[in-house]
């Protein structure tokens, strides 16, 4: 019987640095492990005796790519356990950094990241040289994002704006007026780029998956909602540690995130698709199905269609919240302390990211807990290496590699960032 054994030994940035291990018998796949090695960061240990209103900027720095995920998260927590409701202004604005975020976060990973593996190409300098328009919009969608989250958190990468309670002062509504015209194009653009990678020669693929995420009776939830899954799933934010645990693996620092029941569960664009189709707008839409879509997608290479209906989305929605812009006044509300707990719950670009915090009776820090969406993922990811794996044996080392490492980036940015720098070494008996 032929073994081989793919290892892929440096996947750095995933949330952390990680590897990637194949054993094949045969036809059959013996393991699949998605290894995450490097040793924890203990952010939930150095929040404890901190200020609350520290979380939000510390927190922050677990991720570049998704700072806003990891704020709005914190601020949310703290708010509820201080007991304070933020206005409907501060709202809309913590809204519209968040498309931001999305754009930038999502621009970054499709376009950039992911798009080279459906081209056979290495590299977004290498999609330059066959679609150069294309790379021209792609970096133009990505500055759109990154300016929202300059021109209303300071700036782009670790926003300093951002408070507990709401915003250390409020953008004029000049600087907020001047984005009118750029996201109108970008409206435009981000549908252009769906369809662009809808003609893409995408695998084959579908899953029954488990779909997590927010769900929200008016809206596509990015900052509210309740915890639904496409399984009938629908419990309010706190009851979230009372449905979903997180295991410690032989083979990984990083936990790895189950429903209490033991099953793995996917969240990012394709659950907040299949769980809130019908809330995104009357053009995405549209958009959605001029790609072919239909209301639920299973095939996990398709999200790199998803994700840019997701940006058209985000622009729309930040033209909307652009075009009605009222500063809050104050920007941020008072937030007197007191002892408490407390659970937020936000959509980052890859999904839902869960914190909860208990404060003593001067807003220090007793407890915490962080949820990223990248170990909620982890389970999943193995699932479907497994399963790609056993699909396509019959490839050669080189081309399954490839296959694996486009597999991996069908999930987020920082794994598919490290993805492209992968060594791999194949033992055969």
């Amino acid at each position: 019987m032929t073994e081989r054994r793919i290892k892929v030994d440096a996947l750095a940035r995933v949330e952390g640095e990680g590897a990637l291990y194949v054993k094949i018998a045969g036809e059959r796949v013996e393991k699949v492990e998605f290894r995450i090695f490097e040793p924890p960061r203990y952010f939930e240990a150095l929040l404890r005796g901190r200020a609350a209103a520290e979380a939000p900027d510390i927190t922050s720095r677990i991720c570049g790519i998704c700072p806003i995920a990891y704020i709005m998260g914190a601020c949310q927590a703290m708010e509820s356990a201080l007991g304070v409701e933020v206005t409907p202004e501060i709202d809309a604005l913590r809204r519209m950094i968040y498309c931001g975020e999305w754009i930038q976060s999502h621009v970054l990973h499709a376009a950039m990241l992911h798009a080279p593996d459906f081209l056979g190409l290495h590299d977004a300098i290498q999609i330059s040289g066959v679609a150069p328009d294309l790379v021209r919009k792609a970096l133009r969608l990505k500055k759109l994002g990154n300016t929202l989250m300059e021109v209303i958190g300071g700036r782009s990468v670790h926003p300093v704006n951002t408070r507990v309670g709401g915003f250390y002062a409020a953008p004029p509504e000049a600087k907020i007026a001047a984005l009118i015209p750029e996201l109108e194009w970008g409206v435009e653009a981000a549908r252009e780029v769906a369809l662009d990678f809808a003609a893409f020669d995408i695998p084959e693929d579908e899953e029954d998956y488990t779909f997590v995420s927010l769900i929200h009776p008016d809206e596509y939830p990015i900052l509210h909602g309740r915890i639904g899954s496409s399984r009938g799933l629908d419990i309010a934010v706190p009851e979230f540690e009372d449905q979903f645990v997180e295991t410690h693996v032989p083979h990984s620092t990083a936990l790895h995130g189950h429903m209490a029941d033991g099953s793995s569960y996917l969240v990012g664009p394709l659950a907040r698709y299949a769980n809130n189709f019908d809330r995104l707008s009357p053009a995405a839409q549209q958009t959605a199905r001029d790609c072919g879509l239909g209301d639920v997608v299973r095939n996990p290479y398709k999200s790199i269609i998803v994700r840019m209906v997701e940006v058209q989305y985000a622009i729309e929605e930040a033209l909307r919240l652009a075009r009605a812009y009222v500063p809050p006044a104050p920007p941020h509300i008072a937030t007197p302390p007191r002892a408490g707990r407390g659970a937020g719950c936000t959509e980052a670009p890859r999904g839902l990211c869960y914190h909860s915090y208990e404060i003593d009776g001067n807003a220090h820090i007793l407890s915490a807990r962080i949820v990223p969406p990248t170990s909620q993922n982890q389970p999943q990811i193995e699932a479907d290496l497994h399963r790609v794996v056993s699909a396509n044996t019959a490839l050669d080392d080189a081309a399954l590699k490839w296959r694996c490492e486009q597999t991996i980036r069908n999930y987020d940015p920082c794994i598919s960032c490290s993805t492209h720098f992968l060594k791999l070494t194949v033992e055969r008996d």
